[in-house]
């Protein structure tokens, strides 16, 4: 963590004790997604296909993966909607998650 008025170590020391907090962004990017905000939203294709409900997100080279109840590993890619702490939409191609 870092903070744009603390610039050296002796002025980090004089933090000490000190109790730290955060506001919420009032400027947030309605495209990012928040990990907090996607655990336990269940998911669903476009085409109306239950892949259970998001149990924890994988981190992926080429794209985060949503660990899912029903052991479907989704990529983030792929979210079209999304209901922060509700529901998640995919738009996968037919047949990319079988199992």
């Amino acid at each position: 963590m870092r903070f744009a008025e603390v610039t050296d170590r002796t002025a980090a020391e004089a933090l000490r004790g000190e109790i730290v907090t955060a506001e919420p962004l009032d400027d947030a990017d309605d495209d990012v997604l928040w990990v907090h905000e996607l655990i336990d939203c269940t998911v669903t294709s476009t085409r109306g296909e239950s892949f259970g409900v998001v149990h924890a997100v994988e981190q992926n080279p080429a794209s985060d993966l949503l660990v899912t109840s029903t052991k479907h590993l989704v990529p983030l890619a792929f979210i079209v909607e999304h209901e922060p702490n509700v529901a998640i939409v995919v738009d996968v191609p037919e047949g990319f998650l079988d199992l």
